[in-house]
């Protein structure tokens, strides 16, 4: 009875998780065709992304370890949520157009950057955690390629149109993700294939930088 009762809170746990994933995913996907009037290339990729994650929630394995801590859940909190508030206090308060064509270009690099790398990544989750250690494709070139597109993207968007409040809603998203970044090394060391990786990959987000 008492092993029975810890495998149902994990089992809970598990589940919970991937619903979340499914749940939020699935938010992200409506708000994306109900904020976009026209689709463009960069549009599509964003949403094959969204139904590649969808299937993931539904078929990944359950991670070695996972982060549940208060910080970690304020951190994944702020990085979805950002990008999100910049678009909606645009619509309230417009911003200035600063080179919209260099804008265009980097968000659609970001798009292709963050498809290629959840393509190789395979698995996916909202908190740090240990699942497996993906050393192939971009992340042969940085650790954590993904938000590298997404920073990519951040400052596509505010190239386009962009104001005081959207800079610091960028600066507070960028912060969540350096804490992310951290908290998924610490668990990712915990890999045996960790040491070796983290010699053939030096740079954690910005390839000669950091």
């Amino acid at each position: 009875m008492r092993q029975v009762i810890p495998h149902a809170f994990e089992t809970f746990g598990r589940r919970f998780a991937d619903l979340l994933l499914f749940c939020v995913t699935l938010t992200e996907l409506v708000i994306l065709f109900l904020l976009t009037s026209t689709f463009t290339i960069t549009d599509w990729i964003y949403v094959l992304q969204h139904f590649i994650v969808l299937g993931i929630a539904v078929t990944r394995p359950h991670p070695k370890v996972c982060d549940h801590s208060i910080v970690s859940s304020m951190a994944v909190g702020v990085a979805y949520a950002y990008s999100y508030a910049q678009v909606i206090y645009l619509r309230w308060s417009p911003g200035y157009v600063a080179w919209p064509a260099a804008g265009l270009v980097l968000v659609t690099l970001a798009a292709g950057l963050s498809l290629v790398s959840l393509l190789a990544l395979r698995n996916f989750g909202i908190r740090p955690a240990l699942r497996n250690l993906v050393t192939s494709g971009p992340y042969r070139f940085v650790r954590h390629p993904m938000y590298l597109s997404y920073v990519l993207a951040d400052i596509g968007y505010n190239l386009q149109e962009w104001n005081s409040v959207t800079l610091l809603l960028v600066l507070i998203g960028w912060a969540s993700l350096v804490y992310r970044i951290h908290a998924e090394e610490r668990l990712l060391s915990q890999h045996t294939e960790w040491p070796a990786y983290a010699v053939l990959s030096r740079y954690r987000l910005f390839p000669g930088l950091w």
